[in-house]
């Protein structure tokens, strides 16, 4: 499982700008502005062999009338509970301010496992400003520049070996991997509840999650996967004014470590902003798509014309990726829900699909001649050899061309259609490269 770093500390002490060096983006806007940052941000980091995820929060503040910064408190204060490793960031040239001093206490007080980073470190004489924070009790500072990148090396090798280590294989650790995900209270509970068969896990009205129990073993019906759980166990302190960071939070865990995603929508609410920003981390990490319409026993009227509209709206919001089943539920009733883990499973085999060389040449260069790709400034493309890349965890087709450089994103697409109506992928990202022959 990926593990999650956060970085926190008082405002403009130069969060995102570690941020953007750290995931090597531009992700995060930095100013010169206290509070610039309002909105999370995730992204990836990978150093030495090793990936995790890096979470920007906002500058930690208390006591302030400003309501966007009582805000970003509690969403500060959500982050720290979910993280493996906090990177507390402190502006060496201001030294200790009475809020980093505050910050350190409560980080002291939960016990967290706490990297202290003196950042705006320029220059040599500047690291002897850093001695001072040894006061705060959180161990030795790190003596980093986010804008220039000095020490930041030394900082991801700390932060690696800090981190936990990853689980040993298991012996089950090539079934498939299914993650029920949603915003709270849109019934993962009740919907994990009724696929083993028993009230393994408390269903109430209050969103949270707990650490214990991350797999399940679903062996029956001639299905044999593991059911990546993120339904809430039990209320967490201090994370129940901002539950769509939280629900996010979590998902980011679950996305991560599964194959197929089952993503359920309220029935009786739509599709909502909240559905996007988790389907948006689905793509973002190439997972496949089940989407659920959990609540259906509760719509009043359930004919035909209901469903055709729900499923044009979502197809609508989540294109131009529409190639993935609905599925129109009820986990209290169980109305349907083993044509979901069918479903499921049907699109995880679509994953793990392999397509012949040469029956993909038959097929597609034939189609690739009848509609080559536009000419651009006079020259003509030419593709001549397609192929499947073996052993990716996404299909993923290489198309070798003499000119690859003038395919635009549109004739891609155009080849990931014709690939989708031959051979099924329902359900599945395909990555489309064009590569010099």
């Amino acid at each position: 499982m990926s593990n999650l770093v956060a970085i926190v500390g008082r405002p403009n002490v130069g969060k995102s700008t570690l941020f953007n060096r750290l995931t090597q983006t531009r992700h995060a806007i930095v100013s010169d502005e206290a509070g610039t940052t309002r909105d999370r941000q995730y992204g990836k980091c990978e150093w030495t062999g090793r990936e995790f995820s890096v979470v920007d929060t906002g500058g930690w503040v208390v006591n302030s009338d400003d309501i966007f910064e009582e805000e970003i408190r509690k969403q500060v204060v959500v982050a720290t509970e979910e993280a493996d490793l906090i990177l507390f960031l402190v502006d060496v040239q201001n030294g200790i301010t009475d809020l980093d001093a505050e910050v350190a206490g409560i980080l002291r007080r939960n016990k967290l496992p706490v990297i202290l980073v003196c950042n705006k470190t320029d220059n040599n004489d500047q690291q002897y400003l850093a001695a001072e924070f040894y006061s705060l009790g959180l161990g030795d500072p790190w003596c980093i520049s986010a804008t220039s990148g000095s020490g930041t090396g030394d900082l991801l090798d700390e932060i690696v070996a800090r981190l936990p280590k990853p689980a040993e294989e298991q012996d089950d650790i090539n079934l498939p991997r299914f993650a029920v995900v949603g915003r709270p209270n849109v019934g993962k509970s009740s919907l994990v509840n009724a696929f083993i068969g028993e009230d393994r896990h408390i269903v109430t009205d209050i969103a949270g999650t707990t650490r214990d129990s991350i797999y399940t073993r679903f062996n029956k019906f001639g299905l044999d996967f593991l059911l990546v759980d993120t339904a809430g166990i039990r209320r967490k302190s201090k994370v129940t004014e901002d539950l769509e960071f939280y629900s996010v939070m979590r998902s980011i865990r679950a996305i991560e470590n599964s194959d197929v995603c089952i993503l359920m929508i309220d029935a009786t609410r739509g599709i909502e902003g909240q559905d996007m920003n988790i389907f948006q981390l689905i793509q973002r990490n190439q997972k496949s798509l089940v989407v659920v319409v959990n609540k259906w026993d509760l719509v009043p009227e359930k004919d035909q014309r209901v469903m055709d509209t729900f499923i044009a709206a979502i197809r609508e919001r989540m294109a131009p990726f529409t190639d993935f089943p609905i599925i129109f539920s009820s986990a209290l009733t169980k109305q349907r829900i083993f044509r979901i883990l069918e479903e499921a499973k049907r699109v995880y085999d679509n994953r793990i699909r392999r397509v012949s060389t040469a029956k993909l040449n038959e097929e597609m260069l034939p189609l690739i001649e009848a509609f080559p790709p536009p000419s651009i400034k006079g020259k003509y493309i030419k593709i001549k050899y397609c192929m499947q890349v073996p052993e990716t965890r996404v299909p993923t087709f290489v198309f070798y061309a003499n000119l690859p450089q003038y395919v635009r994103e549109p004739y891609r697409r155009f080849l990931e259609n014709k690939i989708r109506e031959r051979w099924e992928f329902t359900g599945c990202p395909i990555n489309v490269f064009i590569r010099q022959k």
